[in-house]
């Protein structure tokens, strides 16, 4: 596909539904939805400038640093559980009550366990992100070519070089998709966790604007949720294409074959 063909894919929904909005509210005197060029400007006015550095940098730099320990931990203890059979069956059940729990109804037990800090809103964010890596791992890590396994076992590779060179390269898309899943996972606790007992970040924010009946300022902090989330998107697209190179070029071949 050409550089324009994507470009106009990535636009072109986008701008036909700003369109459709202002022509539905063209004239309209509702409160409660604002008009495009109206949101617009108080996107500009209300989030470029020291609400940035007050909310936005506090509420990216937790999430980053709740992804990363959710995404290492997940990679980690899947890759330990999945290659153990007898820590599998024991741990399973485990880990599947504990998957069941909304992350959302541990805020109040971590802000206990924690306390009211960054470090308790990190701690949600890893609570919920965690899972999606975890058990993409361990099911990765469980569909391992049996063939491959036995080859590798002649060889004598073992320990971290079976890790390294056979593993990670068969399990790593399925961790990819875990990591997508996560990226979702951890921008909505990212929110919830700012919406309690908190006095900046996002969720904080948004949720002061509500309740003051800032309603346009209300709907941009919406937009900036959005727009982090594109950013995550487009990061994890160009992270997964080098990542997974030589799995998109064989399906490739696979295709055109």
């Amino acid at each position: 596909m050409s550089p324009l063909k994507r470009i106009a894919y990535f636009v072109g929904l986008p701008i036909v539904l700003i369109v459709l909005w202002y022509a539905l509210s063209f004239g309209s005197t509702n409160f409660f939805v604002p008009k495009p060029i109206e949101l617009a400007q108080t996107l500009w006015t209300t989030w470029i400038g020291d609400r940035f550095f007050e909310d936005v940098l506090p509420s990216l730099g937790r999430l980053a640093v709740g992804l990363f320990f959710a995404i290492g931990l997940g990679i980690v203890l899947g890759l330990l559980i999945g290659s153990t059979r007898w820590l599998r069956n024991l741990l399973e059940p485990l880990l599947e009550f504990f998957r069941a729990i909304p992350p959302p109804v541990l805020v109040p037990l971590l802000m206990l366990l924690i306390g009211v800090n960054d470090s308790m809103k990190v701690a949600v964010i890893i609570s919920g992100a965690i899972w999606p890596v975890l058990l993409n791992t361990v099911e990765g890590v469980r569909a391992v070519d049996s063939v491959l396994n036995d080859s590798c076992r002649s060889y004598g590779i073992a320990g971290f070089a079976r890790i390294r060179y056979f593993v990670l390269p068969a399990v790593t898309p399925q961790i990819m998709a875990g990591v997508r899943q996560s990226l979702s996972i951890g921008l909505i606790l990212m929110v919830i966790s700012e919406m309690f007992a908190s006095s900046s970040g996002l969720g904080f924010t948004i949720v002061q604007f509500q309740r003051n009946f800032a309603i346009p300022e209300m709907w941009s902090g919406i937009v900036v949720l959005g727009l982090i989330g594109l950013g995550l998107a487009i990061i994890f697209q160009f992270v997964e294409r080098r990542v997974l190179h030589w799995y998109h070029g064989l399906k490739e071949i696979t295709h055109d074959s």
